[in-house]
């Protein structure tokens, strides 16, 4: 029942998206930084947490769940180190995401081979 509603959740949050690209005249890119943005409220007054909890992955994985590891991250740090862990805390828990993003991006550009369209 946990890979069912992790597909779920994160689908309805992939249709969200792809309805607001196809319906409103918003860019992808506002609307990924929407997401993050929107991860980060939700988590910041708690309500995030109901979401991984029900659909792990499927919560965790879209760019609101980055949203989510970074406010995770900096009340963490702001526990553990005070008023510097607003600047810390975000980057220091999601840094295997950034790297990994930066590795794997960095492979696909030497794999691939770049074009115009």
């Amino acid at each position: 029942m946990d890979y069912l509603n992790a597909f779920w959740v994160g689908g309805l949050i992939c249709v969200i998206a792809q309805i607001l690209i196809d319906k409103t005249k918003l860019t992808p890119a506002r609307i990924l930084v929407g997401y993050v943005c929107a991860g980060v409220l939700l988590s910041g007054i708690g309500l995030y947490q109901y979401l991984v909890d029900f659909a792990g992955a499927g919560a965790t994985v879209p760019l609101s769940g980055f949203g989510y590891t970074m406010t995770n991250g900096i009340q963490k740090a702001v526990a553990e180190k005070g008023f510097l862990g607003v600047l810390t805390g975000g980057l220091t828990a999601a840094a295997a995401g950034i790297s990994a993003a930066v590795v794997f991006g960095y492979l696909g550009a030497l794999i691939g081979r770049s074009r115009e369209k």
